[in-house]
């Protein structure tokens, strides 16, 4: 076990934000919500009083930073996270995102609007659904938004920052290109991207450490793929996007049973995950530690057994050298 704790020290140059080494990404405590079409894109059904609970849970075992988005749950998401955190917001990070068009009475997402006028609305709504008088980190979640249209939110979030209403900004995206437009920006702090053990990404953690972002990481166990028990035959429950996984959810079939190629990925390196008395999550985590030490993983929740699962990854570290090379080896 790690006794030493300056490796967790995770800071933008640019804001002084300081989020620690891992964060927790509230989009499972959002709830059911759904497309137009009725298909599903939260994870089930949740219980509100457990993920209040896990937050303050999270705060005693030292993780302060907490990732959500105004889509969410149709903004329950940011509601939740709010009450958990009333009475101890300076004791946290809030990071949330905006882009994304839903009417929390029928808790749908349709659409989507990439104005700057949109952007500050979205902004106050989300100021008051969480209960504060600041963001800490406002995020595009638009990620294929163009250029000149991103340019222009991103001196909206400048803005915004000269005002007070937000630390700092960033933008969710897989894109370095788009990436680097944000991070011309004074106050851009980060960028939210997927990577995981699974699919690596290179060129978006590159950009991360050129240009002193913070690289908050989704996906961070796959959508749970590096989370599970051995063997691919569970599947998910209704009202889980895994149960009808759109095209960009690869790593599960119709029915949120996990795919036989990327299941079989998951077990050609869960031995070297595992070592050194990890859990596989915990082993995911230390993979992407040992990645960048820029990174920022964000696994979601929705008990707080599985928040103390992943603050556990903390008193392990990032995964050395040799087993990371025992990994790539095993991948390739």
């Amino acid at each position: 076990m790690r006794t030493d704790m300056e490796w967790q020290t995770r800071a933008s140059g640019r804001s002084g934000i300081g989020t620690g080494a891992l964060g927790l990404g509230c989009w499972a405590i959002g709830g059911e919500w759904s497309a137009p079409d009725g298909s599903p894109l939260g994870w089930g059904r949740v219980d509100d009083e457990e993920s209040v609970a896990a937050i303050r849970r999270a705060l005693e075992l030292g993780v302060r930073f907490f990732d959500t988005a105004d889509v969410y749950g149709a903004g329950h998401s940011e509601r939740v996270l709010g009450k958990a955190l009333a009475g101890r917001r300076d004791e946290a990070v809030i990071a949330t995102k905006w882009g994304n068009l839903f009417d929390e009475r029928t808790r749908t997402m349709d659409g989507a609007d990439r104005s700057p006028g949109y952007a500050r609305e979205a902004l106050i709504a989300s100021l008051r659904r969480l209960g504060t008088d600041r963001i800490d980190l406002f995020q595009l979640h638009l990620g294929d938004t163009p250029l000149d249209e991103a340019a222009e939110l991103r001196e909206a979030c400048e803005g915004f920052v000269a005002e007070g209403l937000i630390r700092a900004y960033g933008w969710s995206t897989d894109d370095p290109e788009r990436a680097a437009l944000f991070a011309e920006g004074e106050h851009c702090a980060a960028v939210q991207h997927a990577c995981n053990v699974l699919e690596d990404a290179p060129g978006m953690l590159s950009l991360g450490e050129e240009r002193g972002l913070l690289g908050i990481i989704r996906s961070p166990l796959a959508m749970g793929l590096l989370a599970g028990p051995r063997g691919a035959g569970r599947r998910a429950r209704a009202g889980d996007i895994r149960s009808a996984p759109p095209a960009w959810l690869h790593w599960f079939e119709a029915g949120g049973v996990p795919s036989a190629p990327w299941a079989a990925r998951v077990e050609a390196i869960r031995e070297v995950l595992t070592s050194d008395g990890r859990t596989l999550a915990q082993g995911a985590i230390g993979w992407l530690w040992a990645r960048s030490g820029r990174t920022v993983p964000i696994p979601g929740f929705r008990t707080v057994a599985q928040v103390e699962e992943n603050a556990g990854a903390l008193g392990h570290g990032p995964l050395s050298p040799a087993l990371l090379k025992e990994i790539a080896d095993l991948l390739a």
